[in-house]
């Protein structure tokens, strides 16, 4: 299977002066703590000198020409996240999960059974077995295109939000399942 990596990702925290107590050997220079747009992945990379990042900031993180970022460290898990980077998780993975709408959506239309007595479905916050049978019995007659459909169609509260906390719970690895992460 070809390994794919994060293209894009966006900018949790910023810390012009690296890390506090930083491994030896470890690349001088100003870091940033960041969660990539297609699998959530938690990396920690070295931004180019001069450059200041905020948080939200949209970076290329992929293989070509990165103009933000000189070096990828590597993933680093969630207790590894600064306590500013977990505070602006959850803003951040709805940014993207916004962002990606159509996808999200698609996952209410395709979800399926994952074991024989639990379905994807329940594993998002705030869905048990009532919301699931109204989805899958909706989706039957015709697929979501949007979250406002999702949302008009079947009464569920706001589905970004409930994926948002669902991404969080996977990244901080509160979960068995993983739906829309990768495991570290």
């Amino acid at each position: 299977m070809e390994r794919r990596f994060e293209e894009h990702a966006y900018v949790l925290d910023f810390l012009p002066h690296g890390r506090a107590g930083s491994r030896p050997g470890y690349r001088a220079g100003a870091l940033v703590q960041i969660v990539g747009e297609g699998f959530f992945t938690l990396l920690e990379a070295i931004v180019k000198e001069g450059l200041v990042l905020k948080p939200h900031d949209r970076v290329y993180v992929g293989k070509e020409q990165r103009k933000e970022i000189t070096y990828i460290l590597g993933r680093v898990g969630f207790d590894e996240l600064t306590a500013n980077a977990k505070m602006e998780l959850p803003n951040v993975i709805e940014k993207i999960v916004l962002r990606r709408e159509r996808w999200f959506a698609n996952f209410f239309n395709t979800a399926q059974a994952i074991t024989p007595r639990m379905h994807a479905l329940e594993l998002i916050p705030g869905i048990g077995k009532k919301y699931m049978w109204q989805i899958i019995n909706t989706r039957e007659r015709k697929p979501f295109e949007n979250f406002e459909e999702l949302q008009q169609r079947t009464n569920i509260p706001d589905p970004a939000k409930l994926i948002t906390k669902r991404v969080v719970e996977e990244l901080a690895e509160e979960s068995k399942y993983r739906l829309f992460t990768r495991a570290p």
